[in-house]
């Protein structure tokens, strides 16, 4: 049985590890299934965060707006995690966006995971539901705060700690074994400058307002912003 790891949570911009933003990190280190360490950061995402995410997660770009960016924040997490599992609901989700800015940022970031959501698949199918909030309602885990990292972090933790205990728990059992996620990622090349010139000249010619820190850009996201204005706006003429 694994007691000992480090439960992770992350609010994000989006559902796409490759488009989106982290704007919170939120993680308990577990001894013996005791919390010994907490870790919680705000983080500013260089894009402006909508009204969606602000409505469903509440935190705002003004809370973001003078914290730190993820290559600031990325060293202190992965000293915090050391050689720990890593432990989630739905692990994958946070281990990619985690992975993808470790990688970009020049980190390494390979960890064995555990997931309570493939648990919760595996024995819990009668329910209802395997939502996190639905499961923490189920076993009466205190959640006072869904859908903020650090709170969703402890009360993973003590969900999993739970089904630990519970009558069906296999230690021979691959989903309460850490393994491994595969998930391969280049790392992508910052914005060029042409580009930079390019899409601030289409921004100002079809004067849009737009939020995004231009500099701290992929070329990809680069490419697909210049894309998209152009669809929506159309190219510049030729007498600019």
């Amino acid at each position: 049985m694994i007691k000992d790891y480090v439960c992770v949570d992350l609010e994000t911009t989006g559902l796409d590890a490759k488009k989106n933003k982290i704007i919170e990190i939120g993680a308990v280190k577990v001894v013996d299934f005791e919390v010994v360490d907490t870790f919680s950061r705000l983080i500013n995402p260089g894009v402006c965060i909508d009204e969606r995410v602000e409505e469903l997660t509440g935190i705002t770009n003004e809370m973001v707006e003078n914290e730190a960016y993820i290559e600031a924040v990325l060293p202190e997490f992965i000293e915090f995690c050391g050689q720990n599992v890593l432990l989630g609901h739905n692990i994958t989700f946070d281990y990619s966006f985690l992975k993808r800015n470790a990688i970009n940022n020049g980190f390494e970031f390979n960890y064995l995971t555990i997931d309570t959501l493939k648990i919760a698949r595996k024995y819990l199918g009668h329910l209802e539901s395997r939502r996190l909030d639905y499961l923490c309602d189920y076993y009466e885990i205190e959640d006072n705060n869904h859908h903020r990292a650090f709170n969703d972090a402890l009360v993973t933790h003590r969900l999993y700690s739970l089904l630990c205990k519970q009558d069906y728990f296999d230690e021979e059992e691959s989903v309460f074994k850490p393994s491994e996620i595969i998930y391969k990622v280049k790392k992508e090349q910052r914005i060029t400058q042409r580009q930079i010139n390019y899409l601030n000249d289409l921004i100002k010619y079809h004067k849009i307002e737009f939020d995004a820190d231009i500099s701290r850009m992929t070329r990809n996201e680069a490419s697909r912003q210049i894309d998209k204005i152009i669809f929506n706006y159309g190219k510049m003429n030729n007498n600019h």
